[in-house]
């Protein structure tokens, strides 16, 4: 399954940890993560959070563990994520 877009909700720590699993998505900045521009649709880079514009869908689809794993390994739990069924 490709996820099809991700976002940062509230409360992110910046622990570096998201990152760390999958740079190629996430950019932790001083005061909350963000998903790069280069994987997105809409080449914006933010939190992705009110607009959760869709992941370009080879990013989506060559991403989805590393994405998986990083909302998994996220210690408060604010990376979100959609899966294209």
């Amino acid at each position: 399954m490709a996820v099809t877009a991700v976002w940062i909700e509230e409360g992110c720590i910046v622990c570096n940890a998201c990152e760390t699993t999958c740079p190629e998505v996430f950019k932790v900045t001083e005061d909350s993560c963000v998903i790069l521009g280069e994987v997105r649709q809409d080449g914006e880079t933010s939190e992705n959070r009110d607009e959760k514009n869709p992941l370009k869908a080879d990013e989506g689809d060559d991403l989805a563990d590393q994405i998986e794993e990083a909302a998994e390994g996220c210690p408060v739990e604010v990376i979100k994520f959609e899966l294209d069924d």
